[in-house]
C-alpha cells in the first residue's frame, strides 16, 4: 500500500533511493539544499518541500540520508528543522552513516517528542542502490521496523534488525571499518609488488579474487587498472566513517591502533586530492608517496 514518505539528502545515494520509491508508487516528498539534485524526481512525479519542516509535514516516515551527524543534526534540529514538522506517533528513519551515540541521542530527542526512530544506515554503494539492492543494518523497536521494511524492501535486498537503536550505527561501523582497513592493505600490497617489478595487471589477476583479497575489492579491478577512479563510495565519506569509528572506539574504551593508522591514510588521500574520487583511489597516495 502506498505511503506518505518524505526523504531528506538527495546526493549520490539518497537520489537513488528516492527515485525507486517513486517508481514504487509511494507519494513521495523531497528536501534537498540544493534543489537542482531533485529535478529528476520532481519530474517523475515527487514534491518538493522548501525546508526539512516541509518536508516532514503529514508525513507518515520520514527517511533521511545524509552525509555526517553534523548535517543530520542541521536538518533535523537546526532552524525549520524536521522535528517540529512530524506529526505526533511518525517514523524518522536515518540511513546516514553516524556514529552509534549519535543515533541514541536523536532516538532520545524522538521519545521526547513522542516520535519513532530507527537508524538504518545502508551497505551498498551508487549500483546497489539504484538497482533496489541496499542491505539495511537497523537498530529499533521490532513493531518500527515493521512500519519501514515496505519502505526498506523496495530500497534494498535484505534487512538486517540488528537490536535496539544504535545497533544498526554500531554495526555499520564495524563494517566500514573492515572496508578501509581491507582497501589500505590491497593498496600496500599493490605498491609493493610494484616495487618490485611486478606488473600491475599480473598483480590484479593474481590478488582479485583470491582468498587473500576481501571480495568487495573484486569490483574495482577496472579501476585500479586503468588508475580511473569514478565515485560509487566517495573516499572523503569512508575517511569520515573512520573518523567515527575512531570517536567510537574514544567512547568505549577500546584501542584500535590500526584503525587510526587507516584513517590517516585516507586523510593523506584526501589532501592528495582524491577525497571525491572511488575510496578505491586510495591506492594511488601509496603509490605516489612509495615512488611505485
Amino acid at each position: 500500500m502506498p505511503m506518505k514518505v518524505g526523504f531528506i539528502g538527495l546526493g549520490i545515494m539518497g537520489s537513488r533511493m528516492a527515485a525507486n520509491l517513486l517508481r514504487e508508487g509511494h507519494d513521495l516528498t523531497v528536501y534537498n539544499r540544493t534543489r537542482a539534485k531533485a529535478e529528476a524526481l520532481l519530474g517523475s512525479g515527487a514534491h518538493w518541500a522548501g525546508s526539512p519542516a516541509a518536508a516532514a509535514r503529514g508525513v507518515e516516515v520520514l527517511i533521511t540520508m545524509l552525509s555526517e551527524p553534523t548535517a543530520v543534526r542541521a536538518v533535523a534540529e537546526g532552524p525549520q528543522g524536521f522535528l517540529d514538522g512530524l506529526n505526533a506517533g511518525a517514523l524518522w528513519v536515518d540511513c546516514s552513516t553516524v556514529n552509534p551515540s549519535f543515533s541514541r541521542e536523536m532516538g532520545g530527542a524522538c521519545d521526547r517528542l513522542g516520535l519513532r526512530f530507527l537508524d538504518a544506515p545502508v551497505s551498498g554503494s551508487k549500483g546497489p542502490a539504484e538497482k533496489g539492492e541496499l542491505a539495511f543494518l537497523v537498530g529499533g523497536a521490532e513493531a518500527d521496523v515493521a512500519t519501514a521494511r515496505p519502505l526498506l524492501d523496495v530500497m534494498g535486498s535484505g534487512v538486517s534488525h540488528m537490536g535496539p537503536v544504535g545497533a544498526g550505527s554500531a554495526m555499520k561501523m564495524v563494517t566500514n571499518l573492515l572496508l578501509g582497513m581491507g582497501a589500505v592493505a590491497f593498496a600496500e600490497a599493490l605498491v609493493l609488488g610494484e616495487s618490485l617489478g611486478i606488473a600491475r595487471e599480473t598483480l590484479l589477476d593474481k590478488l582479485l579474487g583470491g582468498r587473500m583479497t576481501p571480495g568487495f575489492l573484486a569490483g574495482k579491478k577496472a579501476k585500479f587498472a586503468n588508475g580511473t577512479y569514478e565515485v560509487e563510495f566517495p573516499l572523503q565519506w569512508l575517511h569520515k566513517d573512520l573518523q567515527l569509528v575512531s570517536t567510537t572506539a574514544y567512547e568505549t574504551g577500546v584501542v584500535l591502533p590500526a584503525a587510526h593508522a587507516t584513517k590517516e591514510v585516507f586523510g593523506l588521500a584526501r589532501r592528495a586530492g582524491l577525497g571525491e574520487q572511488d575510496y578505491s583511489a586510495v591506492v594511488e597516495v601509496l603509490a605516489r608517496k612509495g615512488g611505485a
